[in-house]
């Protein structure tokens, strides 16, 4: 018998595990196609949850009059009131919305509600879910402490503070992308902060993308060094130093162009002041990867930022990098291999850091080749992955679909 059971033939096949299908509610007070980090963020997430077949109902504030929803088979999109956020174009920051959302979460109730961001629509959220018994992640995506004492209300800082971390420690969960910005808030007393990291587009990003039309139209020649800025122009980005950088660079190092990419509130005083700059204002997509490919050096002393998404394009472009040694390049530069870092607020170090580049095009080019190198390894599919897993933890082992709740509606709803 045992010889037969030998002989017998059998067939295995291993059946792949199905992913529970979440109902995921997103809350956030900006979203593309406006410009700026956090929205670029969210956005990935939300095609990233969407491709993996869960269905996502986004509430954000109404961009524009004519800004409607555009709904799909995996996305509804509920837009609330707001109002223009003060100094920053083309924002709008959420009106408090809680009757609203409870009442929409009572009809279509979610598995889990990720909020992206701390206004008073971010807060209706958090009350809404809280008073539903949702689970509730949330995003620390911008240092609004750190931003307070350059729009001149320094003095709430502390104020600030507090808000931010009795908001935070509501939710189950507080999803930060480094390790020093988790330090930093446990230190502020936070709870229950978790890692989820960022990851850049490298079939977009890419050395590949240089442009020597685009540098014609510089001015600029070959053998010529373009140092590049590219992000929000804005007193919170520390733009001064950029320029005093340069300056230094170029003393070493005559044939130097500054070309800055990017918009807001002190682009007009900064075009009055250095006219041998060029300006080159918003840009987005491929010709926003042509101007990142398409310079040599790039100069990022931002001490605000949670990550800085422009750091990783620029080492995915093939760019020689100088930051502080925080956010993005605290986790992914190691100095002198694939770019250089200074510590944080020694604007001399900084300076020095950028000099040591100016005359030295075989060194640029060595970093910039293991930039590209270190940010192929920044997967959007693994973060995207590792989020999924944090909102099926929240969720589960509450239902995922029941056949008491309807199905999600994906016909416009305003607020």
């Amino acid at each position: 018998m045992l010889r037969a059971m030998d002989a017998a033939e059998f067939t295995c096949q291993t059946l792949p595990s199905l992913r529970p299908q979440l109902r995921i509610a997103m809350v956030t007070e900006t979203y593309p196609p406006e410009v700026n980090g956090v929205a670029m963020t969210l956005g990935r997430l939300v095609r990233g949850l969407q491709m993996r077949n869960h269905q996502v109902q986004l509430i954000r504030p109404r961009q524009h009059a004519d800004d409607q929803p555009q709904p799909t088979a995996t996305l509804s999109e509920h837009l609330q009131r707001g109002i223009a956020l003060p100094r920053y174009d083309g924002l709008k920051i959420g009106l408090p919305a809680k009757a609203a959302l409870t009442g929409l979460w009572t009809r279509q109730r979610p598995d889990v509600v990720q909020i992206a961001t701390e206004g008073p629509l971010g807060w209706s959220a958090l009350a809404a879910a809280n008073k539903l018994r949702l689970p509730v992640a949330s995003d620390f995506h911008t240092n609004f402490h750190s931003y307070s004492s350059h729009y001149g209300f320094g003095l709430l800082r502390r104020a600030i503070v507090a808000y931010l971390r009795k908001f935070h420690n509501k939710a189950a969960v507080t999803l930060v992308p480094t390790a020093g910005i988790r330090r930093e808030l446990l230190g502020y007393g936070y709870e229950n902060i978790e890692i989820i990291g960022r990851g850049v587009d490298t079939t977009l990003f890419h050395p590949g993308r240089r442009d020597p039309a685009l540098r014609a139209r510089w001015g600029v020649d070959e053998d010529e060094t373009v140092v590049l800025y590219v992000g929000r122009l804005a007193a919170e980005k520390n733009l001064a130093l950029v320029f005093r950088a340069f300056d230094a660079m170029r003393e070493a190092h005559p044939p130097s162009r500054l070309v800055l990419v990017g918009d807001g509130p002190e682009r007009t005083s900064w075009q009055a002041k250095r006219p041998d700059a060029i300006f080159c204002g918003t840009q987005i997509g491929d010709v926003l990867a042509a101007h990142y490919a398409s310079g040599d050096v790039f100069l990022f002393p931002s001490l605000t930022e949670t990550w800085g998404n422009v750091t990783i394009e620029a080492m995915a472009s093939g760019l020689a990098v100088v930051a502080y040694d925080c956010a993005a390049a605290e986790d992914v530069i190691r100095h002198g291999e694939n770019g250089l870092k200074a510590p944080p607020e020694d604007d001399h170090a900084f300076i020095a850091e950028a000099v040591s580049l100016a005359p030295a095009a075989a060194l640029q080019r060595r970093l910039g080749s293991a930039a590209v190198a270190r940010a192929a390894q920044l997967s959007w599919d693994a973060i995207i992955d590792s989020f999924e897993q944090v909102l099926l933890r929240l969720a589960l082992p509450q239902p995922v679909i029941t056949e008491a709740q309807p199905e999600w509606s994906s016909a416009p709803r305003t607020g």
